[in-house]
């Protein structure tokens, strides 16, 4: 019987390996609570990819050495829940003291590192111990990408491996691949918003919202648009809230000069207030995604949610984030500060979502090998033949010397 705890839950389980949030169903006790849903699609989708009985939290907060001892004697590994944890600000809480004292291997699942808009990114003495606590108890580390990679092999972490992202697997099929209708025959379409952004990584606050703006109006005067909101309180009032919590919203957003100067004008308050989609249950996102025809914006696991379900996908890159995850997958993006318009024919060819099918055939095979490679039990098949993989492409297999 397999045993496994994780580190950084984002929700609760149920029927297995689905998750939703907390108290779901209870929306009055947070609503005024912000929680990216995102990071439960990569809680729910590591789930789908293990084999395992029982499922536990590791805690962090404080150290039970009697606790610890019995972790040990009774649970085969713990996971890191793939996220963003590679910054300057990231607090651990007592996570090394409780590794310190851990037998069991502890899986990194495709976590990642945030570059500052300038400067050199710096990680605290506590991040740097507790990563290296993490790879010296497996035989790999996983994740995202090359930058990623890089940073934790400056660090003097040298076995690592890049692996995506679980979200981008958790249909387990090595051989998806996106093929592209006419465009013509384009009619559902979600946009994935993230309106809130910090200045610390996006370079153009002015151009980010304007540019978002813009998108949202540009694809609602074509399509039948479904405006996909990932957890900011305003949006998720105007998806489930009562008419005087809507109200509320607004209130707060006007209350931002850059929202009513750079976002909120008439038709996007109008569009706000008739296109809006929130869940705080992981499946009803995957449904939606399965009945649009194409999937694009700002919101990194909203569009990678699409994609594992064979939609059409375009990212919007803003920050070294959102670039690491276009370029580990060659998924077609395009950059918010180019300063270029964005036509949506000039996205809608084969041959930019065939780079994208290859590369995805690598890296299910690089984590597969991952999983493989830390005897992980889990559900993913072995090596995939790329489709039409070229020598341009980055090998995320590879172990980062």
């Amino acid at each position: 019987m397999t045993r496994i705890l994780v580190i950084s839950p984002s929700g609760e389980v149920y029927d297995h390996d689905n998750v939703r949030w907390y108290k779901h169903a209870q929306l009055e006790n947070h609503i005024n609570h912000y929680h990216n849903i995102g990071d439960a699609f990569v809680f729910d989708s590591s789930l789908k990819l293990l084999n395992f009985e029982t499922l536990s939290e590791l805690p962090i907060a404080h150290v039970d050495p009697a606790a610890i001892d019995r972790i040990n004697a009774e649970y085969d590994y713990v996971f890191l829940r793939g996220s963003n944890y590679v910054h300057a600000q990231m607090n651990w809480s007592r996570t090394a003291d409780v590794l310190r004292r851990l037998k069991i291997p502890v899986i990194a699942f495709g976590i990642g590192a945030q570059a500052p808009v300038s400067g050199k990114l710096e990680l605290s003495e506590d991040s740097k111990t507790v990563l290296r606590l993490i790879a010296d108890s497996t035989a790999s580390l996983g994740v995202r990408g090359a930058y990623s990679a890089q940073v934790l092999n400056d660090l003097g972490i040298k076995n690592v491996r890049i692996i995506g992202c679980p979200t981008a697997f958790r249909a387990n099929r090595p051989d998806l691949a996106i093929r592209l209708p006419a465009l013509e025959q384009v009619s559902q379409v979600g946009v994935t918003l993230r309106r809130e952004v910090s200045k610390t990584y996006a370079q153009d606050i002015r151009r980010y919202l304007t540019f978002h703006r813009d998108l949202v109006k540009a694809m609602a005067a074509r399509f039948e648009v479904t405006l996909m909101a990932q957890g900011e309180i305003e949006e998720k009032k105007l998806a489930l809230g009562s008419p005087a919590q809507k109200d509320e919203a607004f209130a707060a957003l006007r209350q931002n000069e850059w929202a009513t100067t750079w976002y909120l004008d008439e038709a996007m308050e109008d569009l706000y207030r008739s296109k809006m989609f929130y869940s705080d249950v992981v499946a009803e996102y995957e449904k939606l995604v399965r009945g649009l025809d194409l999937v694009l914006g700002y919101r990194l696991h909203g569009n990678l949610m699409a994609l594992a379900n064979g939609t059409p996908s375009i990212y919007f890159t803003y920050d070294s984030r959102t670039v690491e995850f276009a370029d580990t997958f060659k998924i077609p993006s395009v950059d918010v500060f180019s300063g270029q318009d964005f036509r949506l024919e000039e996205y809608w060819e084969q041959a930019r979502f065939d780079r994208f099918n290859a590369a995805y055939a690598d890296v299910y095979s690089a984590m597969s090998a991952f999983l493989s490679e830390n005897k992980v039990d889990h559900k993913m098949a072995g090596p995939v033949v790329a489709q039409e993989a070229t020598q341009e492409q980055a090998e995320p297999q590879r172990k980062v010397a």
